[in-house]
């Protein structure tokens, strides 16, 4: 249903609720990196019991942020022509080869000098197990503190170079939607910056809902000062992604050209429970108030995990809230400044909220799968090394 003076061609939204997932699981990958740097670059120590779950968590988004562009298009398999034939004048193009680099040059390298101690211990066990370690630790069988402490080293180094590959992971995101000339509600000189410091926010709040939940189930006993570490770089990081779209907000409001009375209306009357009561108020408002309180008082540590988890959680709606005011919202209006469309998302279909759920669920099943292999905690899953079969 349209209402006022809308053109045709732009009735239909092309982008649907699969293109507001892509930037969501590309911002969990950045911000679970950028969190895992804290401890390897920055020696926060006291994030240290969540290092290990922080990379296998990026590597698990990773994996799955193509899924959402792939179900997307309408001929997937045409996707590697990007890689085949490539365009260096297009911003979406080069997606594929940022997406190389930030999976095979860093987290497969990180995660490698991380487990290699682990995979020449465990490859020297019996079985199909015991091979598979062997094969992963490639050949190199050398376990001493020293081979220990290069590794460190290296693993140090993949880590300054992977900060601004993660931030120009999920920064090229928001450079697409801000290039957007013909688009106000996009086209704005921040919105990458805004775009990488919600995606810090983002990858924080999920590694540590990510790190309680995996400590319950494994039965590990949960660092309190962990949580609190995380909670307080949450904290900080929110409070500069808050300010940061305030700022670009009062920025539309004082230059006030010839879309803001369309884009005015288009946030009272079509985003106003999204953007004001689901993202501003539930997701963003709510809990910085909440970690605010936790840098000012400490509670019990029951009252405090509870109040962490839940700030975490609230923080996760707010920033998939802000995708789909991002992405929906800048195809709602018609570009002739007098007319809105409706758009009504499907529950079943290729682009309904069925698929929506099961590509969101991915990346989890991802986790799970790497949590077989892949001990989360420093050598407090791996089991003793056993001799060689005869």
């Amino acid at each position: 249903m349209e209402h006022g003076f809308f053109y045709p061609n732009e009735a239909a939204l092309y982008w649907s609720v699969l293109i507001t997932l892509y930037p969501f699981i590309t911002g969990l990958v950045a911000g679970a990196f950028i969190l895992a740097s804290l401890v390897n670059v920055f020696r926060v120590e006291a994030i240290k019991p969540a290092y290990r779950l922080a990379l296998l968590t990026a590597m698990a988004f990773l994996i799955a942020a193509p899924i959402p562009l792939q179900a997307h298009l309408g001929h997937p398999l045409r996707a590697w022509e990007i890689m085949v034939t490539p365009n260096p004048k297009s911003a979406m193009a080069m997606f594929g080869f940022v997406y190389l680099w930030y999976l095979m040059a860093v987290l497969v390298l990180e995660m490698w000098f991380e487990y290699r101690a682990d995979f020449v211990r465990l490859g020297r066990g019996p079985g199909l197990m015991g091979r598979l370690y062997r094969t992963l630790s490639l050949g190199v069988d050398e376990d001493s503190p020293d081979s220990i402490l290069l590794d460190e080293r290296i693993s140090r180094v993949i880590s300054v170079i992977g900060i601004p590959s993660a931030i120009l992971l999920h920064g090229y995101v928001g450079f697409i939607f801000g290039s957007i000339k013909a688009n106000p509600w996009w086209s704005s000189p921040i919105m990458p910056i805004i775009f990488i410091f919600s995606a810090m926010v983002s990858g924080i709040a999920a590694v540590m809902l990510i790190y309680w939940a995996v400590c319950r189930i494994k039965k590990v006993p949960v660092d309190i000062h962990c949580l609190d570490a995380i909670g307080t770089y949450l904290c900080y990081t929110f409070i500069i992604d808050f300010v940061l779209e305030a700022l670009d907000f009062i920025h539309r409001i004082y230059e006030a050209d010839e879309s803001f009375d369309i884009l005015s209306l288009l946030m009272q009357r079509r985003l106003f429970v999204s953007q004001f009561i689901v993202q501003f108020l539930i997701g963003t408002l709510v809990p910085i108030l909440i970690l605010l309180f936790l840098q000012l008082r400490k509670p019990q540590e029951a009252l405090r995990r509870k109040l962490l988890l839940a700030s975490a959680t609230l923080t996760l709606v707010g920033i998939y809230a802000m995708r789909w005011n991002v992405v929906i919202g800048g195809q709602m209006y018609s570009k002739s400044f007098r007319g809105f469309t409706t758009w009504k998302l499907d529950l079943i279909g290729g682009e309904g909220i069925l698929v929506a759920i099961l590509v969101a669920c991915l990346p989890l099943l991802f986790l799970w799968l790497l949590l077989k292999f892949f001990a989360p905690f420093h050598h407090t899953e791996a089991p003793p090394a056993e001799a060689p079969a005869p």
